[in-house]
C-alpha cells in the first residue's frame, strides 16, 4: 500500500509512504516513490501524517464512568474515599457493566483518538483480536498506600525483569511527596521504576525513576495542580499517560491542549512523549516513527486549511481522524475514504459504522453492539460517538 501526498508533521515535508507485511519499507518526498499499476495506493488532499501515538497510563476498564470528584483534593486516598461515599450509586452502576465489554470500550476510546499502543494499569487483562497493541508487560503496583504488600511484592525474588509501575507523588500534600520516599527507601534491590503522575516529586526523587508518565489533565481535575515538568525532565524521561475518564476528558487531544497550556514542555518535547520516548521506556522496538523499516504503525488526520509546523498537530480532535493503521492493517477510516478504498480493492468486511460530531468513521469490529451492551447495564452511560 501507498499513502501519497501527507504532510508529516515530524519531516515537516509532503511525504508518500509504502508498507507492507506491517512494516514501513519506504518514506519518501512525495512524489518520489515509485509506484506500479498493480499496487494499492491512497491520495489524500489537506491531510497530514503522523505515527500512532503511545498512551502510556490507562485503566481501561474504568473509561466507563463520567468524572468523579467535586473538589480539588491532597491527595489521591482523599479523593477516593470522598467518591465512594458521595457517587457509590454510580460506581456501583458502571462496575455491574461486565469487565470484558468496559475494557473493550476502553480500547475504542483510544483507537478513536489515534492511539495505536496503550498501556495498562491494573491486573492482567486477557484481550483477543484488539485493534490497537494493548502493552502489559511490566510489574503493576497500584500505589504505595492502597496497594496490599507492595513492599514485599517489589522485592520478591525471581521475579521477572521487567519495571515496575506505580502511582506515585498523586498529590499536593507532604504525605505525597514522602510516599516517593518511602518508595525509594524500600526499593532494596533497586528495581527499575515508573512513576505515575509525580505532582510531589522533585527532581532528586525523579532520578531514581526511568521515567515519568505525566498526566496533566487528571491532576489538574483532582488536584488543582500538575507535575513539575519544567525541572522533572531535565532528571527523568517523560512519557505521556491519558489516565480513565473517571478523572479525565475521553479526547486526549484536549488533554495535550491542556498540556501545552501550562507551558512547561516544548511542542516537540511534547510529541516525543506521545511517540519515539514511551517506545524507548516500554521498550517496544521499531514503533513511535515514521521510518523505514519501523512497524507500520500509522495515523492520518485532516489539515483542511494545510497548515504547517508542529502546532498543527495539536489542533486535531477524534473526528479529524481519517484513518488509524496498526502493523499495516486499517482499523479505522473517515467515510470519505470510502470510495477510494473500495476502488482499491480494499476488503471492508469487519467494518461497523459511528459518527463521531456528525462525521461518519467505519472501525474495525462490532463498535455498535458493543455500545448497546453497555446501555443495557447502564442506560447512563454517555458515549462521545452516536450509533445508528
Amino acid at each position: 500500500m501507498i499513502l501519497k501526498n501527507l504532510y508529516s508533521v515530524s519531516e515537516d515535508n509532503w511525504v508518500d509512504i509504502r508498507y507492507s507485511e506491517g512494516v514501513i519499507r519506504d518514506v519518501l518526498p512525495y512524489s518520489n516513490i515509485e509506484t506500479s499499476s498493480d499496487e494499492p495506493s491512497l491520495t489524500f488532499e489537506n491531510a497530514l501524517v503522523f505515527p500512532g501515538l503511545i498512551n502510556s497510563h490507562d485503566h481501561l476498564d474504568f473509561n466507563c464512568f463520567p468524572r468523579l470528584g467535586h473538589h480539588h483534593y491532597l491527595n489521591y486516598v482523599e479523593w477516593g474515599k470522598d467518591i465512594h461515599q458521595v457517587d457509590k450509586e454510580v460506581i456501583d452502576k458502571v462496575l455491574h457493566i461486565p469487565q470484558d465489554l468496559r475494557v473493550n470500550w476502553g480500547i475504542y476510546k483510544n483507537l478513536l483518538n489515534g492511539i495505536t499502543t496503550v498501556v495498562n494499569h491494573g491486573p492482567y487483562l486477557d484481550v483477543k483480536d484488539s485493534p490497537i497493541h494493548v502493552f502489559q508487560d511490566c510489574n503493576v503496583l497500584h500505589s504505595v498506600r492502597l496497594e496490599k504488600a507492595w513492599i514485599l511484592k517489589l522485592n520478591r525474588p525471581g521475579f521477572q525483569k521487567l519495571p515496575f509501575v506505580v502511582h506515585i507523588g498523586e498529590g499536593t500534600d507532604e504525605a505525597s511527596h514522602n510516599e516517593i520516599q518511602k518508595l525509594l527507601h524500600w526499593n532494596l534491590f533497586n528495581r527499575e521504576l515508573i512513576g505515575i503522575h509525580g505532582v510531589a516529586m522533585d527532581t532528586e526523587q525523579a532520578k531514581s525513576f526511568k521515567a515519568l508518565v505525566w498526566c496533566p489533565d487528571s491532576n489538574r481535575f483532582l488536584l488543582g495542580k500538575t507535575a513539575d515538568v519544567k525541572n522533572l525532565k531535565n532528571s527523568t524521561k517523560l512519557v505521556f499517560g491519558t489516565d480513565s475518564t473517571v478523572s479525565a476528558n475521553w479526547n486526549i487531544w484536549e488533554q495535550i491542549r491542556v498540556a501545552r497550556d501550562y507551558n512547561m514542555v516544548s511542542d516537540n518535547e511534547l510529541y516525543d512523549m506521545l511517540t519515539i520516548n514511551p517506545a524507548g521506556v516500554w521498550r517496544q522496538k521499531s514503533t513511535g516513527r515514521l521510518a523505514k523499516d519501523y512497524h507500520a504503525d500509522i495515523v492520518i488526520a485532516k489539515n483542511e486549511e494545510n497548515k504547517t509546523g508542529m502546532s498543527t498537530l495539536f489542533d486535531l480532535n477524534p473526528k479529524d481522524i481519517l484513518m488509524v493503521i496498526k502493523n499495516g492493517n486499517i482499523m479505522c477510516f473517515d467515510g470519505s475514504l470510502e470510495q477510494q478504498l473500495k476502488h482499491g480493492g480494499q476488503d471492508l468486511t469487519g467494518f461497523s459504522t459511528i459518527f463521531l460530531n456528525g462525521n461518519l468513521k467505519f472501525v474495525r469490529g462490532d463498535l455498535p453492539g458493543l455500545i448497546k451492551r453497555i446501555l443495557e447495564y447502564y442506560p447512563e452511560a454517555n458515549f462521545p460517538v452516536t450509533i445508528s
